[in-house]
């Protein structure tokens, strides 16, 4: 794993009024800072900023030679504070209801200004990470060109707040708090054809089916690498999505997004439902018109962005191709001025 590097977040005042200081711990891939187009990348609930390399959980996506390659982009990935990854005690967070997810992207602002990063070639996450890309673009409407949110929406809708108080009572009452929200989870982000394709009703033993095996082993592995207050602070964080908060109506707030906005779904999506961004791109179409969306078609529900690469590959290739493009057109030339 690349060395976990620092920023110290001083004085900073969240939504609620509570001025904070908190360690922003980041993670750079790629071209050196400042060296090249800089692609920020937001992590899942349960992930983290190795995006890459070694144990890189979006390996097929970014490196080398990758739809996001690695020889052309800086690749940056903060962690979500509180998510536990840096292994120190003393960097959860306890008192996580004070804590929202427009509050995450004004940190991960804060941490953007502390490496002089004054413009993103693109911001893009999948699920908890795309609604902080929305937060993040909404905060900071100029500061990026391409936004690209997958398997996310800009607000957490009734249906995904209900199961995020789910969760949280799951993991404030139960004797098992991380293994069984983690199987409850596990239900939403597949779906009942995927089950069948995976499973067939197959057994284990006698008494034992396939799928109870494979729901054990999920719960196992988070309960093994986890920690309790770091899965309470991302089930939050993923509650909280909203970029209207105390901003106005939808349209008002995201029409002053500059950025190309690219909002990729799956048709499948039992989480972040893809009626939901259909919804979204034809509401938002109406008063710009930089604004797409590309639907994955799958079986396996909200996890397909991290299976259907071939997808997500072809959905992405058109941005990031640009500007592949772009630079060795600069570089045919000799051009010392670039403009990203």
């Amino acid at each position: 794993m690349k060395q976990l590097q620092y920023i110290a977040i001083d004085d900073f005042n969240t939504e609620k009024g509570t001025s904070i200081s908190i360690p922003l711990s980041y993670q750079l891939f790629g071209k050196p800072l400042h060296e090249a187009p800089i692609v920020l990348v937001n992590h899942a609930l349960t992930g983290n900023s190795t995006i890459c390399g070694d144990d890189g959980w979006w390996n097929e996506l970014i490196g080398e030679n990758k739809c996001i390659d690695t020889n052309v982009y800086t690749i940056l990935s903060f962690n979500i504070p509180g998510n536990g990854f840096d292994g120190e005690p003393n960097h959860l967070i306890k008192n996580y209801k004070d804590y929202t997810a427009c509050d995450i992207a004004g940190i991960f602002a804060n941490g953007l200004e502390h490496l002089d990063i004054k413009e993103l070639f693109a911001v893009i996450g999948g699920s908890v990470g795309g609604g902080i890309a929305w937060e993040l673009a909404t905060l900071k409407p100029n500061l990026c060109k391409h936004v690209i949110p997958i398997a996310a929406d800009w607000k957490s809708t009734d249906w995904v707040i209900a199961n995020c108080f789910i969760q949280d009572n799951i993991l404030n009452h139960s004797s098992e708090p991380l293994y069984d929200a983690r199987l409850h989870a596990m239900t939403l982000y597949r779906t009942p054809e995927s089950f069948t394709d995976k499973f067939k009703r197959s057994k284990k033993s006698e008494l034992f089916y396939n799928i109870e095996s494979w729901l054990d082993y999920h719960g196992d592995v988070l309960n093994n690498r986890f920690q309790l207050a770091a899965y309470k602070m991302m089930n939050q964080v993923l509650k909280t999505i909203d970029i209207t908060q105390n901003r106005g109506a939808f349209l008002e707030v995201a029409s002053k997004i500059s950025s190309d906005i690219h909002i990729i779904t799956i048709n499948t999506d039992l989480f972040f439902k893809s009626d939901e961004n259909w919804d979204t791109y034809v509401e938002l179409k109406s008063v710009k018109d930089n604004v797409t969306i590309g639907e994955i078609k799958s079986i396996h529900g909200h996890d397909a962005f991290l299976i259907e690469f071939h997808q997500l590959t072809a959905l992405l290739k058109p941005i990031f191709k640009t500007q592949k493009t772009e630079k060795k057109s600069e570089d045919h030339t000799h051009c010392s001025i670039r403009n990203w």
